[in-house]
């Protein structure tokens, strides 16, 4: 069964408001989703976000986003550099795909021995 993980890729303190406590510690965080198997490691495409306030710690949802927090946002959206989808064997893998062509090479052998 494969786990799933977000992987944060940047994180970024900004100073604009709170929509809810009016504070200006926010931070934004970008995350890349990442699965992780007995047999590989697979790095996703897909890139999510967060804006979080410092002070009353509640998350700031698009809905609530002021135009300046979304000026920002973008600037920030544009300096994210994700890692490139990528499927990364295990070393599992590749012992059971020798054991497979050992015992494959084995047959033929046998059946032609035979």
């Amino acid at each position: 069964m494969a786990k799933e993980k977000q992987l944060v890729i940047q994180e970024a303190d900004i100073t604009n408001n709170c929509p809810k406590c009016f504070n200006q510690e926010l931070k934004i965080t970008f995350y890349q989703k990442h699965s992780f198997n007995a047999l590989y490691h697979r790095t996703t495409g897909v890139v999510t976000n967060e804006i979080k306030c410092k002070k009353c710690n509640s998350t700031i949802y698009p809905v609530d986003w002021t135009p300046d927090i979304e000026r920002v946002f973008d600037y920030y959206n544009k300096l994210v550099k994700p890692d490139r989808p990528a499927v990364r064997f295990t070393m599992l893998f590749f012992v059971v795909l020798v054991l497979m062509l050992c015992l494959v090479a084995a047959g033929v052998y046998f059946m032609i021995e035979s």
